[in-house]
């Protein structure tokens, strides 16, 4: 890893000094928080007086992302109300701000605004969070895995075929991860992974990044089991999930999404078994319903996490989908009688 020869960032001590100290505490899921603002397509659009008005012929609704433009006073407060609950990290609104994933709606030319202002936004709330309570706090910018896969053909008919090339992934990542760090990201998470040769084309432009910038932020590396098989969804176990990344010797490993909590440990134990560093975990609030809704409560999902921590498997524990400020809260009031993972 070219980061290696830098020198660390501030924030890199300052993790490391609390993590030494006690379990941290990620934040949960932001587009539960936007679901319920009610938002319609002019608001996605800044149509009713915001601060940034969208001229596409485009429909945005569902571009979550694309609200840091058009409603960022909602997005910090999602953010603010996070810190509040007790997370130590949050992460940007930033999950599909990459040109291939913006390019669904259009926004590719957002795209390095999308990832500076989401820092920003975020790093805002922090500040705020932090001159109340005095208590430090730290932004993660989030990178997504973007709609297309290096690893396997979309195509049944023809297995060789790829919808995208790792260099396309590399540039389009680094262009988010140069923005994620101007707007003031002291972390870069790597999320949501399905296939490890795209986190592998995050982990090389994240290097490049830091090398530009002077500096190496801390990198969290977060992959998802997608189903009973205990494999990711290009065939990889935790194990070898491990094996594959653990290169870049990332601040934490761990996984995230499609299971819950219950769903998540034997997977997440396999990963604290081998690797030799931090192990972060974030599941969803269960499984979802019928409706795609998630029905475990906070005292459900914290109950979870807090076998987690009593077995002495993780060092950063939140939410993904389906949790809200209150599972954060409990979250962190469960695992706080808990000593950080050793490894």
């Amino acid at each position: 890893m070219l980061s290696l020869r830098l020198p660390r960032s501030k924030s890199f001590d300052a993790l490391e000094k609390i993590s030494r100290e006690r379990i941290m505490i990620l934040d949960g899921a932001m587009g539960t928080q936007i679901q319920q603002l009610g938002l319609s397509e002019d608001d996605f659009l800044g149509h009713a007086g915001c601060a940034c008005h969208i001229h596409t012929d485009h429909p945005q609704k569902g571009n979550n992302d694309l609200l840091i433009l058009t409603q960022p006073q909602a997005i910090e407060e999602i953010h603010f109300r996070y810190a509040m609950a007790g997370a130590d990290i949050v992460e940007t609104n930033t999950f599909s701000s990459t040109v291939i994933a913006q390019a669904d709606y259009a926004m590719e030319d957002k795209v390095f605004e999308l990832n500076r202002q989401g820092a920003a936004l975020a790093r805002a709330a922090m500040d705020r969070a932090t001159a109340q309570d005095g208590k430090p706090r730290f932004v993660a910018g989030a990178v997504g895995p973007t709609n297309r896969t290096a690893s396997i053909s979309p195509d049944v008919n023809n297995p060789g075929f790829r919808a995208i090339t790792f260099d396309e992934l590399r540039e389009a990542y680094g262009l988010q991860i140069r923005a994620l760090i101007a707007g003031g990201a002291d972390i870069i998470l790597i999320e949501t992974i399905f296939d490890t040769l795209n986190a592998k084309a995050a982990i090389f432009a994240a290097s490049e990044a830091f090398s530009e910038h002077g500096a190496a932020l801390p990198l969290m590396i977060s992959g998802t089991i997608t189903d009973a098989s205990g494999r990711t969804l290009s065939g990889q176990t935790p194990t070898a999930f491990w094996y594959s990344v653990a290169h870049a010797r990332p601040f934490t490993v761990g996984l995230n999404c499609a299971l819950g909590a219950h769903a998540m440990r034997p997977h997440l134990a396999e990963l604290a078994s081998v690797a030799d560093t931090r192990i972060c975990a974030y599941p969803n609030a269960g499984l979802p319903n019928a409706f795609g809704q998630y029905d475990e409560g906070p005292e459900d999902t914290a109950a979870e996490i807090a076998g987690f921590a009593r077995d002495g498997l993780v060092n950063v524990v939140g939410g993904c989908c389906g949790t809200t400020p209150d599972h954060i809260r409990a979250i962190a009031e469960a695992v706080a009688p808990f000593a950080p993972r050793k490894f």
